[in-house]
């Protein structure tokens, strides 16, 4: 995942120029006759090479000439600010391994090195960026630099009140780092922690929220995932300061949608997760995403209490089950075929349908009905009479049969029902019509 390291990369630089230049200015101020310090320059020339170095703007052409520099005056007494001149235009120009190689030596000679230590923290985790795998060394440096910082290094020359200023920001830098080697070393809960305190410190990040979610998918506990979503689709929707840059937060989009679609089931709801991620650099209390598992445990509890609340309607899915399954023949033939039903099972003494259908139309001998849903049939009652009248389709009845033998496809279940097992039908046969008869005549 390539960072928008552009901008940040001319902030570090600018921060270490003005302090480097500015005390290699005050040094370079004297002539080359005049002792400062007890350094001397060698010759007037010396002096003019490293007098045209500093008024230099330009890192390219600068470096150009503290090669010159280097290869004319291998020796000088100003070799400890020509390696800072070094540190600070390979910075510049963004040649970060080189950067680093020389902020190793500055080390060395002054471990409280300021701005080595600050460019070793921050540069260290671009070098992914660049196809270069930092190697143990580099982490190790890279974590004693952090370490450095958050022990209270800071620059020599900057006001207290600028270091309070500055001292989130920089301390975000510091955590970055840790996490950053954290998560080389495959340490990825210490790495969440680190990475979480830098994101607390300066929210005005892309990489780093993206990085959280790969070292939480990483520790592999699924009760977390949830929150490994959101910090991609922080990376993916936080378009400010410090942001991905375009291209990345697009792939960080897809990426965050398909793991969103793979944990939840669907994409519903996604674009709300965008829009609270682009607001919120951690995911703000109560959050969570709905799983697939959560869906399908609730789906299971209103299963349940549905069956609780409607017993009957259990029995009856139970029974389709059966028949529609593998040994649905040999079900019916021993366990329903003759029986009544439903018998009492489970507590149940009578189905609940809908009428469908009659036939005939009125005083039917046989109804069609649902008892699944009204609108399916998926049951037959045969009656030996006719029962009177007719009802409307939609009607609930119940009833109890002896079921006679069923399909499959269409599924349908045929009962011989006794009129006394029936509730629910409101049929009547009209009244019989009475005839006037003629009095009789006396």
């Amino acid at each position: 995942m390539r960072v928008q390291r552009s901008l940040l990369t001319v902030a570090v630089t600018g921060f270490l120029a003005a302090n480097c230049l500015s005390a290699f200015g005050q040094t370079a101020s004297s002539t080359p006759a005049t002792q400062t310090s007890q350094k001397n320059y060698k010759d007037r020339a010396e002096y003019d090479l490293y007098d045209s170095i500093i008024k230099d703007t330009n890192p390219k052409t600068r470096l150009d000439k503290l090669n010159q520099w280097k290869e004319k005056y291998p020796s000088t007494d100003f070799s400890a600010e020509r390696q800072t001149l070094f540190f600070t235009t390979y910075a510049a120009l963004q040649q970060i391994p080189d950067a680093l190689n020389i902020a190793k030596e500055i080390l060395v000679r002054d471990p409280k090195d300021f701005q080595a230590l600050y460019y070793t923290a921050y540069a260290t985790p671009l070098l992914p960026n660049l196809g270069t795998t930092p190697t143990p060394e580099q982490l190790d440096a890279t974590q004693n630099a952090a370490n450095a910082i958050l022990a209270g290094a800071k620059p020599a020359n900057m006001s207290d009140a600028d270091w309070q200023k500055a001292k989130n920001d920089i301390e975000a830098v510091a955590h970055t780092a840790l996490g950053f080697v954290a998560m080389s070393r495959k340490q990825n809960e210490t790495a969440e922690t680190e990475f979480k305190k830098s994101v607390e410190l300066n929210p005005k990040t892309g990489q780093v929220p993206f990085w959280i979610g790969n070292v939480i998918l990483a520790e592999g506990k699924s009760e977390k995932y949830p929150e490994a979503i959101f910090y991609f689709a922080r990376a993916a929707a936080y378009d400010g300061e410090g942001a991905l840059l375009p291209a990345g937060r697009t792939q960080m989009k897809d990426m965050a949608q398909k793991y969103y679609a793979k944990f939840h089931g669907g994409t519903d709801k996604f674009d709300d997760l965008l829009a609270t991620a682009k607001t919120n650099p951690a995911p703000p209390a109560g959050f969570t995403i709905v799983s697939t598992a959560d869906k399908a445990k609730a789906a299971l509890q209103q299963e349940q209490q549905f069956e609780q609340s409607h017993p009957d309607l259990a029995l009856w899915k139970n029974i389709k089950d059966a028949l529609t399954g593998a040994n649905a023949q040999s079900y019916f033939d021993s366990s329903m075929k003759g029986a009544a039903l439903p018998g009492g099972a489970n507590g149940v003494q009578k189905f609940t349908a809908k009428v469908i259908s009659m036939e005939p139309a009125t005083k039917p001998k046989t109804l069609v009905v649902g008892i699944e849903n009204a609108t399916t049939a998926d049951a037959t009652l045969k009656f030996e009479t006719p029962l009177p009248g007719k009802v409307d389709a939609g009607t609930e009845i119940k009833f109890s049969g002896v079921a006679e033998s069923y399909t499959t496809s269409p599924f349908m279940v045929t009962f011989n029902v006794d009129k006394k097992d029936l509730e629910g039908w409101t049929g009547t046969n009209p009244a019989p019509v009475r005839r006037r008869t003629a009095p009789r005549k006396h």
